[in-house]
C-alpha cells in the first residue's frame, strides 16, 4: 500500500484489506507489530517511521478479534506494548484486540433531557447489582435494574470510570488503558448494549472520564518507548515536578501535541463510538494546576480543558460535560470565550457539605440555618444549572465518611431520626436551584459507606419502598410531571422566612410565576412540630400541599404529622402581599403550589 493510500487513525483500523496498525514511538529505533496474525513473530510486520514519530504497517492478515502488541527496539531494549490507542484488551496486563467499531444503533435517537431538567444517579458498576457472590456486577446487572430507575424517575445516569483497571475490583480512578472498556464489566460491547437500553428507557449515559493522571499501576505508557528523563514517566508524561498528583508521578503531559490529542480523541470516543450523553471529568483541579488546591495554575491544563469543551459544543451539542473541581471556582463553568474552561456544570462542594452539616449535627439549637439558606440560593454564574447539588456521592460516602443515614445515627442508620434527617437532606437536593443528584442506594437508606467489594443491599429496596416512593414523588415535583410545580425547574428562588430558634426556612421557587409555576418550601429542622406557624405566600387563595415528608405512607416510623392545604389571606408578612398558618412535622419539609 503506497504512502497516499495509507488509511488514517491511530492504534488497529480494521479496513477491508486486512488492518492498518499506528503508533507514536519517537524514541524507537524500530517497532513491529505482533500478533496472533504471525505467530507473535517480530520479523514479520516491521513499521514504517512517519515524519512526527509515528509508526505504520498495514497487515493483510490480520483481522477482528486478532490479539496483537508492538514491539518497540530502543536504546534501553525491546518492549513489548500494549496499544494506547487498544479499544479492547484481555486484561490490563494482556493483549491489546482488534475490536469492530461497528454496532447496531438503529432507532438511537435519544436526546439529553435540558439541563434545567436533568435528575442524575450516580453509580459504579460493580456493586450496583451484584448477581453472583464475590463477581463483580456487569453492565448487563445493571440494566436489569434500569425499570427500577425509570419508576424512580431519574433520567441520566453517571457511571464511576469503566476504562480498563488493574485487578477485579476498583472505584475506577485508576485507567491502565482509557481507550478499552473494564473486561469484568462485560468489555466494549457489553457497553454499547448498556447505553442503547439505558436510551429506550428514557434514561441518559454520563461517563466519568479520568484525565488528572493513568494508572498508577498496570500501566505500559510508562516509558513507552524507552526515553524519559528524571526517572519519570516517558513520553505520554510531564518528566519533571509537574508529573507529581496525590495518586503517582503520572500525570499527563498536557503540553505535548500528541498527548493532547490521546486526551481529545478519548473524549470523542465516548461520545461518539459509544454515545454517551456527558462526560463527567474527575479531579479537574489536579488537570489545572500542578498540585492541587492552592496551587499555581498550569496553563497546559486549562487549555486542554477548554479544547476539550470546545469540541464537544461544536461536535456534540446538547451534550454535558461536569466538572468534580469542589473548589468553588466559576471560571469552570464560564464559556470559554469568556476565558473559562467551557463545563456545562460542576459538583457543588457549596451544597453538600453545609447540607450534610445541617442534618449530621447531633443537637438541634446548632444547625445553621443560615448555612442552609446560603447553600441552596449558592450559584457560580448566571445559570442555577451550572451546578450539581447532592447530599451523598462516592467520594462524601467513603474515605472517612459514611452515608448519611450511618452519619446521622451510626447505631440505628435505619431508625426515626436517621430517615427523617437525611430525607429532609433529599428535599432540599430536589428543591433548591441546581442539577440534583443521587448516588446509588441513597432511596432505600443505603447504610455503611461505599466499598468497591460491598454490593447494594437490594432487599432494602422492598423494606423501605416508602422511602423509595418518597424520593420518587420528589423527583415527579421537580420535574413538574403533575404540571403544578414548574417553579422547581426555574432559575428563580428567594428565602423569605428563617426563624434561627425555631429551626425553620422557608423559601420561594419559580420559573415565571403565578399558579402552577410558584412553589413554596417549608423545612422545620427541630425535633418538634410546629403548629399554627404563620408563614408569607406570594398570592392569596387555596395553596395546595404537594408534598408532605411525614406522611406515613413514606414509612410507618413518620407521624403523619396534620399538615394540609393552606387559604392564603391578604396581609403583608415575609415581604409577601399574603400570610397563611401551617402545620408541619419534625424534621419536614412540606412543599406548596397553587
Amino acid at each position: 500500500m503506497s504512502d497516499e493510500t495509507r488509511i488514517q487513525g491511530m492504534g488497529a483500523i480494521p479496513h477491508a484489506g486486512g488492518v492498518a496498525f499506528r503508533v507514536w514511538a519517537p524514541y524507537a529505533q524500530q517497532v513491529a507489530v505482533i500478533g496472533s496474525f504471525n505467530e507473535w513473530d517480530g520479523g514479520k510486520h516491521p513499521m514504517q517511521a512517519e515524519e512526527n514519530g509515528s509508526w505504520y504497517a498495514n497487515v493483510a492478515g490480520a483481522h477482528v478479534g486478532d490479539q496483537y502488541k508492538f514491539l518497540l527496539t530502543t536504546v534501553q531494549g525491546e518492549f513489548k506494548r500494549i496499544d494506547p490507542y487498544a479499544r479492547e484488551v484481555t486484561n490490563s496486563v494482556g493483549n491489546a484486540i482488534v475490536h469492530d467499531p461497528s454496532f447496531d444503533w438503529a432507532g438511537d435517537d435519544f436526546q439529553l433531557a435540558p439541563w434545567n431538567e436533568l435528575v442524575v444517579y450516580e453509580l459504579h458498576v460493580g456493586t450496583f447489582n451484584e448477581v453472583d457472590d464475590n463477581v463483580p456486577g456487569k453492565f448487563a446487572t445493571v440494566s436489569a435494574r434500569l425499570e427500577h430507575l425509570r419508576k424512580l424517575g431519574v433520567n441520566a445516569i453517571q457511571i464511576m470510570p469503566i476504562a480498563q483497571f488493574a485487578g477485579e475490583r476498583s472505584w475506577g480512578y485508576n485507567p491502565s488503558h482509557i481507550f478499552s472498556v473494564e473486561t469484568d464489566y462485560g468489555g466494549p460491547l457489553g457497553f454499547k448494549r448498556f447505553i442503547k437500553r439505558a436510551h429506550e428507557n428514557g434514561i441518559a449515559v454520563i461517563l466519568d472520564v479520568v484525565y488528572n493522571h493513568f494508572g498508577p499501576s498496570d500501566l505500559d505508557l510508562w516509558q513507552f518507548d524507552g526515553w524519559s528523563e528524571n526517572g519519570r514517566g516517558g513520553i505520554y508524561f510531564y518528566n519533571d515536578d509537574r508529573a507529581r498528583t496525590p495518586w503517582g508521578d503520572t500525570r499527563p503531559d498536557y503540553g505535548r501535541g500528541e498527548v493532547r490529542q490521546f486526551i481529545l480523541d478519548n473524549a470523542s470516543m465516548w461520545l461518539d463510538e459509544y454515545h454517551v450523553d456527558g462526560l463527567r471529568f474527575d479531579g479537574t483541579v489536579y488537570i489545572r494546576t500542578p498540585h492541587g488546591p492552592g496551587s499555581a495554575d498550569l496553563p497546559d491544563g486549562w487549555s486542554l480543558l477548554q479544547a476539550i469543551n470546545t469540541l464537544v459544543e461544536q461536535k456534540y451539542p446538547g451534550r454535558i460535560t461536569i466538572a468534580e473541581d469542589l473548589q468553588n471556582n466559576k471560571w469552570l463553568t464560564k464559556d470559554v470565550d469568556a476565558g473559562g474552561a467551557g463545563f456545562g456544570s460542576q459538583w457543588d462542594a457549596n451544597f453538600v457539605h453545609p447540607i450534610r452539616q445541617a442534618v449530621i449535627t447531633p443537637q438541634d439549637e446548632q444547625r445553621s440555618l443560615a448555612a442552609i439558606r446560603d447553600a441552596i440560593c449558592y450559584r457560580y454564574n448566571d445559570d442555577a444549572s451550572d451546578r450539581v447539588i447532592y447530599s451523598e456521592s462516592h467520594d462524601e460516602v467513603a474515605s472517612g465518611q459514611a452515608r448519611v443515614p450511618q452519619e446521622i445515627n451510626p447505631d440505628d442508620p435505619e431508625g426515626w431520626y436517621a430517615q427523617k434527617r437525611s430525607t429532609l437532606a433529599a428535599a432540599l437536593v430536589f428543591t433548591a436551584p441546581g442539577i440534583p443528584m443521587l448516588f446509588q442506594g441513597q432511596e432505600f437508606l443505603e447504610g455503611g459507606w461505599f466499598r468497591d467489594t460491598v454490593p447494594l443491599d437490594w432487599d432494602q429496596s422492598d423494606e423501605f419502598r416508602g422511602i423509595v416512593r418518597l424520593y420518587r414523588d420528589l423527583i415527579g415535583l421537580r420535574l413538574n410531571r403533575d404540571g403544578f410545580t414548574r417553579g422547581l425547574c426555574g432559575q428563580s428562588i428567594r428565602v423569605f422566612h428563617l426563624h434561627d430558634e425555631r429551626k425553620v426556612i422557608a423559601f420561594h421557587r419559580w420559573d415565571k410565576g403565578g399558579p402552577a409555576d410558584d412553589v413554596v418550601i417549608v423545612a422545620n429542622f427541630f425535633r418538634e412540630p410546629q403548629d399554627g406557624y404563620v408563614i408569607g405566600f406570594p398570592a392569596a387563595g387555596i395553596w395546595k400541599l404537594r408534598f408532605n415528608s411525614d406522611w406515613r405512607g413514606y414509612s410507618e416510623a413518620f407521624g403523619d404529622h396534620s399538615s394540609a392545604d393552606v387559604v392564603a389571606e391578604p396581609g403583608e408578612y415575609d415581604g409577601f402581599p399574603c400570610h397563611a398558618a401551617l402545620s408541619v412535622g419534625p424534621y419536614s419539609v412540606l412543599i406548596f403550589s397553587q
